[in-house]
């Protein structure tokens, strides 16, 4: 079993992640003197306390039970609370095996702990089970190793996910055994994040305010991110000068300035991002503009904790216009357009048919310009959808757009633009 806190220092010293930094072994890592970390999918921190264990997330679904093993192979004291950092299904998924486990030994139910938004999160889910359901299966579906896939359970929020107990709205001090622990809230990634100071051991749980990728502040198939006060809360720990870090994707960190270094560059990012796009929305650019226009440093992404490996700029980009623009892009064609199809079969027209619209696509591909081939071919694929030519190309088109796309939201997308243009069987 690695040293994760001296595998974390070699590769952030190095600027080389020439080892996953993202893992998903299932196994237990004690990173301090009581203190444990689970990788998972997401990761599970438990702290021992003299009143048990106090526990931060319970991963997913399809890890928790893996998840629960490997506490226990590390402690058989009761889990006293769980601390969702925020309600996403793979934070809070796995919350019946800690029930079930607790039950079976004779414990008392540990008492969950979340900010005030997480139950509103949790009805948002069962409101809209099969959209979230079909989201992540396409988010997801390009994802090669099927223990990432979140998607495939009877529902996308299990059942049996324990309802918090304990909610708060801006901060929460906790005294159990013997140890104070402060959850604070802050807007990111969700509008219900809770990331965790442990003054006794100077160390943060970060929850999903960092990832070991660049921040997931644009995803393009869920709701709001707030990559401002995302930005916000990661200066606030590092005010703290924590010793040690803990986020739920990723290794943990040691070391005040280096920690000070990974949280402030990765708040400079997210800045850097809402100032660009404020400022060209503040001339009265356009959203084509500023999607084309505001750029990240390509020595800032290719540090080994802000590579663009799961969302990526130009989503966060979509995000802060958003926040600020509302859902019209700017242009008037667009404000209340004509269906796809109707606009599809009109170029196809003009072009002289959907297989000639189709082929002129693939050469576009073939001259190394993805963009535009992807807009054709979608034209084609519309006015035509019944065309296997046209249906082949536009595979063919996704296929090669997909390999060349760094984030796992890109590929995913257009993995399943490839599954549509694919033929049964």
């Amino acid at each position: 079993m690695p040293d994760l806190l001296a595998l974390s220092s070699r590769i952030i010293d190095s600027g080389s992640a020439d080892e996953p930094v993202n893992r998903v072994t299932q196994e237990l890592s004690e990173v301090a003197d009581g203190i444990a970390v689970v990788e998972s999918f997401s990761h599970s921190v438990a702290l021992s306390t003299d009143d048990g264990l106090v526990v931060f997330d319970a991963s997913a679904v399809f890890t928790g039970a893996a998840v629960v093993e490997a506490l226990r192979g590390w402690s058989q004291e009761p889990v006293s609370a769980l601390v969702y950092t925020h309600g996403h299904v793979d934070h809070v998924g796995g919350s019946g095996f800690f029930v079930g486990d607790a039950e079976r030994r004779g414990h008392r139910r540990p008492q969950f702990v979340a900010h005030a938004n997480v139950p509103a999160r949790f009805d948002r889910y069962r409101s809209t089970d099969g959209w979230n359901s079909f989201i992540n299966a396409r988010q997801f579906g390009g994802v090669r190793d099927r223990s990432l896939r979140l998607a495939g359970g009877a529902r996308f929020l299990p059942d049996d996910v324990a309802a918090p107990d304990v909610v708060y709205d801006d901060r929460l001090a906790l005294h159990i055994g013997g140890i104070d622990i402060e959850l604070r809230h802050g807007r990111g990634e969700t509008d219900d994040h809770t990331w965790a100071w442990i003054p006794e051991h100077r160390a943060i749980c970060c929850g999903d305010f960092l990832i070991w990728n660049f921040p997931n502040a644009g995803n393009p198939q869920k709701v709001q991110r707030y990559p401002e006060e995302w930005a916000v809360a990661l200066r606030q720990m590092a005010a703290l000068e924590p010793e040690l870090l803990m986020p739920a994707h990723g290794l943990p960190i040691e070391g005040v300035d280096r920690i000070r270094r990974v949280l402030d560059e990765t708040a400079g990012a997210l800045e850097h991002l809402v100032s660009e796009v404020v400022a060209l929305m503040n001339t009265g650019a356009d959203l084509d503009e500023v999607v084309h226009t505001v750029r990240i440093p390509d020595e800032t992404l290719a540090k080994p904790y802000l590579r663009p490996l799961y969302d990526e700029p130009e989503f966060v980009v979509r995000n802060i216009w958003r926040m600020y623009g509302g859902w019209w892009d700017g242009n008037p064609a667009r404000l209340k357009p004509p269906s796809d199809i109707a606009v599809a079969g009109e170029v196809a027209a003009l072009a002289g048919g959907a297989s000639v619209l189709a082929e002129r696509a693939t050469t576009v591909a073939d001259a190394g310009d993805l963009r535009m081939a992807c807009q054709l071919v979608e034209w084609a694929a519309a006015a035509d959808p019944d065309d296997r030519e046209v249906q082949d190309r536009r595979r063919q088109i996704y296929e090669q757009r997909r390999a060349t796309e760094p984030s796992l939201m890109a590929k995913g997308i257009f993995a399943s633009a490839v599954h549509e243009s694919t033929p049964p069987g």
